[in-house]
């Protein structure tokens, strides 16, 4: 069976998109196969989304800061998501001229500030967030999550 592709896109590839990526595979990892990219990667997943994600139960360790360049003309996607306002103003028109578009914008946990612990609440703040709009999508889609 042939399943949709998704991607995730942000600026950095280094949270959001980086956290959606970990969430729906989680989810339903039976039902798509689940990737993301930046516009502009930073080469490394934030350590506070890394803490974020084993705070439930996701691994992230086997995913990778990524530009959309290594996809262009390679796959084709059914799913866009854009998940901050730079990709989606900035995304290669081919990403988004692609199967089904959708923005979802969260705050960028890479711009937050203030020491380790409270960089980390607001990282669990939007990693909830994420998490909420990606079960209120797979209902659309007609697909129970399993976590």
């Amino acid at each position: 069976m042939n399943k949709p592709k998704v991607i995730f896109l942000c600026t950095g590839n280094s949270a959001r998109s980086q956290m959606a990526e970990g969430l729906l595979r989680a989810m339903a990892g039976e039902h798509f196969e689940v990737f993301s990219a930046g516009t502009n990667p930073k080469g490394s997943i934030l350590p506070e989304v890394q803490e974020a994600m084993r705070e439930v139960g996701i691994d992230t360790s086997n995913q990778w800061s990524k530009s959309v360049t290594e996809y262009l003309g390679r796959v084709n996607f059914g799913y866009v998501i854009t998940v901050c306002a730079d990709a989606e103003e900035n995304c290669p028109a081919v990403f988004l001229s692609m199967g089904t578009h959708e923005h979802f914008p969260f705050d960028d946990p890479a711009k937050f500030t203030g020491d380790d612990e409270s960089r980390l609440e607001s990282t669990r703040r939007v990693r909830d967030q994420i998490e909420e709009r990606l079960r209120c999508w797979l209902d659309e889609q007609g697909i129970a999550p399993k976590k």
